[in-house]
């Protein structure tokens, strides 16, 4: 299905809402693709940031990165 029009919070809140770590970066590289167009300086694309740093974080992390700190590097697994 082709996303028409401007992207919208919604939308972003549509591709985060059930990530898991095993798909945090998939998901993260459509959310960057769902908003790499907009002005730095746009609502959506701000948001769309903010949670691209969250999935990040949770593509580390053994649970929801917004639950506790970023796992080490170190760790194995």
């Amino acid at each position: 299905m082709a996303e028409t029009g401007e992207p919208t919070v919604e939308a972003v809140e549509a591709l985060v809402c059930a990530a898991t770590p095993q798909f945090a970066f998939q998901i993260r590289a459509r959310v960057r693709d769902l908003v790499r167009d907009l002005p730095d300086d746009h609502p959506v694309r701000r948001y769309g940031e903010e949670q691209m740093e969250l999935l990040a974080r949770l593509g580390f992390a053994s649970s929801k990165a917004a639950e506790g700190p970023v796992e080490p590097a170190s760790r194995p697994g």
